[in-house]
């Protein structure tokens, strides 16, 4: 069992960040925030997918504007993400979003930094200062130091700004495109703080790559016990990063919703279609919320006997194939109607 780090607990909106709260899973909408039908609408389909925590770009006071409205509608809590410009800060606090994602050194004077930190305080609004490893400051950027020591020393530097105006509601995040670097990174983090910590390789890739880089990344750290968001960057829908998050969380026994899929790879042995047959069972059983173990197996060595855990299953045969529950066979069956019975099965005794 994963012995988790003990953080600091913050909450946004109604999610519990840290301590002994669940990791959450969370995502951004690629919207127009200022198009406030096009980002509920992706809003609702993550929140479909199990998303948490909905992340927004906040690129100008139009968009700012929009937060009112949007929050009113979503059934997520809502991070605004914004640069360099306090007053934007102060518009979404303003207009009801959850938490912020800024930088306190990056948004002008210390006086306007005192201004966003003051109303968050007086709001319960949380910070997550984020720190990127390609766009360092040029005051660590130029030390003779690894990257990973250079983004806890520029998160650590944001880390006081908040401190010293007595700030504490804060979560932290060091990403890097590099999966190594973003390990070392965020295990230096997780001795030198208790703030929770967002997971996330950042730039990490399109559909596969992406999500291969991130299981890493997000893997490694996940089985030290570090990290209480996440969020996988993926060159697709956020729909897709939610998804991914999810099997992330569950590999490691982190999180239970929905089905863990099992399927045996293919050998010389199967003599059914297992290939289609696993990836139909898989869609098919996509959007069902109880946590059940499914198993997809190729021929009777791998069936009922290495998948008796799973809690339904099926061991293919000669175009035919077997419906097993906890290892017992209930079902014998051609391939033909093999995958209509099993799903029925499962819907009916899962109401």
């Amino acid at each position: 069992m994963i012995q988790r780090r003990q953080s600091k607990q913050i909450q946004i909106g109604n999610v519990k960040i840290g301590g002994d709260a669940p990791i959450s899973v969370q995502s951004m909408t690629n919207t127009d925030t200022r198009d406030v039908n096009a980002t509920l609408n992706q809003i609702n389909q993550m929140a479909e997918q199990g998303c948490e925590i909905v992340r927004l770009a906040i690129l100008n006071p139009d968009a700012a504007e929009a937060v009112k409205e949007i929050k009113k509608q979503s059934p997520l809590p809502l991070i605004a993400d914004i640069h360099f410009d306090y007053r934007l800060a102060i518009r979404c606090i303003e207009n009801g979003i959850d938490a912020l994602r800024i930088n306190p050194g990056n948004i002008g004077k210390e006086e306007h930094t005192k201004k966003v930190v003051a109303l968050a305080k007086t709001n319960n609004v949380p910070i997550r200062i984020g720190i990127n490893g390609g766009s360092l400051e040029k005051e660590f950027e130029q030390m003779d130091l690894p990257l990973h020591e250079k983004m806890v020393l520029s998160a650590m530097r944001h880390v006081k700004i908040l401190e010293d105006n007595n700030f504490d509601k804060i979560k932290i995040s060091l990403k890097s495109s590099d999966v190594l670097t973003t390990i070392e990174a965020y295990r230096l983090i997780a001795k030198k703080v208790d703030y929770p910590l967002h997971l996330g390789v950042t730039e990490a890739g399109t559909y596969t790559g992406g999500i291969i880089k991130s299981a890493v990344g997000l893997g490694a750290l996940l089985a030290e016990g570090i990290g209480d968001t996440i969020r996988v960057s993926l060159t697709d829908s956020p729909v897709e990063e939610v998804k991914a998050g999810y099997l992330i969380l569950k590999s490691l026994g982190l999180r239970k919703r929905g089905i863990n899929f099992v399927s045996c790879p293919t050998c010389g042995r199967t003599q059914i279609n297992l290939i289609e047959l696993a990836k139909e069972v898989e869609k098919r059983l996509e959007n069902f919320e109880k946590p059940l173990t499914v198993a997809v197996m190729g021929c009777a060595v791998n069936g009922p006997g290495e998948a008796k855990h799973a809690d339904y299953g099926i061991a293919g045969g000669i175009k035919e194939g077997y419906i097993f529950k906890k290892g017992e066979i209930i079902m014998r069956l051609p391939e033909e109607k093999l995958v209509d019975e099993f799903i029925n099965l499962i819907q009916t005794e899962n109401v």
